[in-house]
């Protein structure tokens, strides 16, 4: 029942701000700035009217985690010119035989290639791909193509270098921090970050750890306070998180790995400063919401399209970043974000993009005070210490190197810095 009341409490607040922002149809709001790193075009290519793919979610498009999915298949899907019988979507498949069921229902339908988009999906996804070998099964987040399922040819995993788009959204974070302590509303040692997480997952803690070091590389007195809810969409928890950030742990800026409005809506009710993910979050936050970076899956389903009907071979493991278009941001809060955003995000795009700016660069952060220069990740996700592999090279952590290792992030540690207020989903 409580978590109903926070869904409507939620549900009502952004009907609210969307009501006052356009009573009279009058604002003086400047809004969002135009994107610096803007979904590109699609490439236009022929496609067989035969041709069909399926995709896998977890939740539907009330999730922005599986609405980026759906969103970037449905961007490709006009471009090419595809048709509604070409293109199967299915929502709410759970991370178990539902999985497997609807991936064989697909397959049975025609598709050519079928994708699902959650970490639990990976084993069904494979048992399928074992079924129907003429059928490529791609997957989102996994960590077992080239490793326990080497064998099967037809099974690929994808994710992309979010932690580039995450570095930049910090340094957003990080300059509203320096403006919040120049105008004397906190004191420099009062620039505590706050994140919600999902779960203490590797894609989590490389997340929060590459934003914790965007923002820090600006505001070096910036500390941040973490918090788990256990589950990957759920607005009340991430409410009941954020909430908790902000009135018990003290923090004055937060930022999230999770799935629901419920972070960026305690935000704007609270006056705090949000930096949220997978999508602008504007109109819940019109007076809070900075920025939000996201992975642009419209690039990886061209590419498998495209590579699958011109008869070439998918990667088995593939990561695109900034430079692929894989990693975009929305537009920055021009009524909220501090004075030198664009200037700094140009300048780290633009170090991004030749190759130059490392989010890990090991002589940035340290862990229990000792800086790393060797570090074994388990890289063939199968969590024992077997096969490990140093990851750290050039002075840097080599994180989501899918042709060395894997796409899927093997950041887990906890740098200095950072604390974990629960690492057991609960208080």
């Amino acid at each position: 029942m409580f978590r109903k009341t926070i869904a409507l409490i939620i549900s009502a607040v952004i009907l609210c701000m969307c009501f006052a922002s356009c009573t009279n149809g009058v604002t003086t709001k400047k809004g969002e700035s135009e994107s610096l790193l803007p979904i590109p075009a699609i490439e236009k290519f022929d496609v067989p009217s035969d041709f069909k793919i399926g995709l896998i979610c977890l939740h539907d498009a009330q999730s922005t985690y599986d609405a980026n999915f759906i969103n970037g298949l449905n961007r490709v899907k006009d471009a090419l010119g595809l048709s509604n019988d070409q293109v199967l979507i299915a929502t709410g498949i759970g991370e178990d035989d539902d999985c497997y069921n609807k991936a064989v229902e697909f397959a049975n339908k025609g598709c050519k290639i079928i994708f699902a988009d959650s970490f639990g999906h990976e084993s069904f996804m494979a048992k399928a791909a074992e079924k129907y070998p003429d059928v490529q099964f791609c997957h989102a987040t996994g960590t077992s193509s080239k490793y326990q399922y080497s064998n099967l040819s037809n099974f690929h995993n994808a994710f992309a270098s979010i932690y580039e788009g995450r570095y930049c959204a910090g340094i957003v974070a990080g300059l509203k921090l320096n403006e919040m302590i120049k105008e004397g509303k906190i004191k420099a040692e009062e620039a505590i970050i706050g994140y919600v997480g999902a779960f203490t997952y590797a894609e989590v803690i490389s997340g929060m750890t590459s934003f914790f070091l965007g923002a820090r590389s600006v505001c070096p007195t910036a500390t941040m306070k973490v918090r788990y809810t256990g589950s990957w969409y759920d607005q009340a928890k991430e409410m009941e998180a954020a909430q908790s950030l902000i009135t018990t742990d003290k923090c004055v800026l937060i930022s999230q790995h999770a799935d629901s409005l419920g972070a960026p809506t305690a935000c704007e009710l609270a006056g705090v400063p949000d930096v949220s993910y997978n999508g602008s979050t504007y109109s819940a936050g019109e007076d809070t919401f900075l920025i939000s970076s996201a992975i642009n899956w419209s690039v990886y389903f061209s590419y498998i399209i495209k590579t699958y009907v011109e008869g070439g071979t998918i990667a088995k493991d593939w990561c695109g970043g900034i430079n692929e278009g894989s990693v975009v941001l929305s537009g920055y809060n021009l009524d909220v974000c501090a004075e030198g955003t664009e200037s700094a995000l140009k300048t780290a795009i633009a170090g991004f993009k030749a190759g130059t700016l490392h989010v890990f660069d090991t002589s940035k952060f340290t862990v229990n005070g000792v800086a790393l220069s060797e570090y074994l990740a388990d890289v063939d996700g199968d969590f024992t210490d077997a096969g490990n592999q140093n990851v750290i090279k050039d002075g840097y952590f080599d994180e989501s190197n899918a042709s060395s290792f894997r796409s899927a992030p093997y950041f887990d540690l906890i740098i200095d810095g950072i604390e974990n207020k629960n690492v057991d989903y609960g208080d």
